[in-house]
């Protein structure tokens, strides 16, 4: 098989490895190009192709959120992608204006509940969440993660920032506890009986499911009468000092393709970026919801503003 390879592609990454190096490792099968790449966390990976500039190896950046990718775009460290076939398979809400960088799985932030505390009828909004009758019902995850600055960009971009104020305040005043600092610890609290709702990604509760079935917390789809479930993906851009530009571009496209698709998202117990390709197994038995389309590069544009806001609001 070595033999075979006659060229290579370098990725930075923020995804772990075990999620990412078998869909590597296939595309090297079915192109013949080697994939070598490094994990870091986001943060990490930015300042390094910074610091890189036109000495980098890196072809490819991927990463998890549209507010690290804008980031990265901003920094001026990713290239405009002329690519047909990624603009065919990735809707215009999971890509960059300016196609520096594109989605590649779609992961939902959802409200999740514990099934004996909470009947699913009294749910309906994030921003119900805030009402009192939640008062000591509800846990977050901190607001230092960019997943909680994108969710709550978005609520400003649809409501304004007085109104997204209001309802921050609300989800502080309602704490059962002090936030946590990841979405599982978040999830297992409800589980746990120390609140009985959270807003968390659905993969984080895909995973517990996975390991056990009976696992009594459930998730339920939010505003799916308004503005429709706030969603975000891990999407990937070409470089702009890319050695290999081509063979990044390559890449983008096979992990867009029908045939990578479902096996990223089905790995990642995401969903697909490409609306043409199913979901699979757990996450397919979700059913199916209504997501939020306001293109993702807003998450980004409104994640200083939104930092600022849940600063004030006394959500940390």
């Amino acid at each position: 098989m070595a033999e075979a390879v006659q060229a290579r592609v370098v990725v930075y990454t923020s995804r772990q490895p075990h999620l990412i190096e078998p869909l590597f490792q296939r595309y090297t099968a079915a192109t013949g190009v080697q994939v070598d790449f490094t994990s870091d966390n986001e943060a990490s990976l930015i300042e390094r192709l910074a610091a890189e500039g036109a000495r980098t190896s890196a072809d490819v950046f991927i990463t998890v959120d549209a507010g690290n990718l804008w980031h990265a775009a901003e920094r001026g460290l990713l290239q405009p992608l002329d690519s047909e076939p990624l603009r065919e398979a990735i809707p215009y809400a999971l890509r960059d204006e300016n196609d520096q960088w594109f989605g590649l799985s779609l992961r939902a932030r959802v409200i999740v509940f514990h099934r004996d505390r909470v009947d699913p009828s009294e749910l309906s909004t994030y921003e119900d969440l805030a009402d009192p009758r939640w008062r000591g019902r509800l846990c977050l995850r901190s607001s230092r993660k960019v997943y909680n600055q994108s969710l709550v960009g978005m609520m400003i971009e649809h409501h304004g920032e007085a109104r997204s104020e209001e309802i921050v305040r609300g989800w502080v005043a309602n704490l059962a506890t002090n936030p946590y600092s990841s979405d599982t610890q978040t999830i297992e609290a409800v589980a746990a009986g120390q609140c009985d709702v959270a807003i968390v990604n659905s993969y984080y509760l895909g995973r517990l499911l996975a390991d056990n079935p009976d696992y009594p917390v459930e998730l339920f789809w939010a505003n799916q009468d308004s503005t429709g479930v706030h969603v975000n993906v891990s999407g990937a851009g070409v470089t702009r000092h890319a050695p290999r530009p081509a063979q990044g571009r390559a890449l983008i496209e096979w992990l867009a393709s029908d045939q990578a698709q479902a096996e990223f998202a089905e790995r990642n117990l995401e969903f697909p970026a490409n609306p043409a390709v199913p979901a699979r197994g757990l996450v397919r038995d979700w059913g199916e919801f209504v997501a939020d389309d306001t293109p993702l590069v807003v998450a980004g544009q409104r994640q200083a503003q939104a930092v600022r806001l849940m600063d004030r609001a006394g959500y940390r």
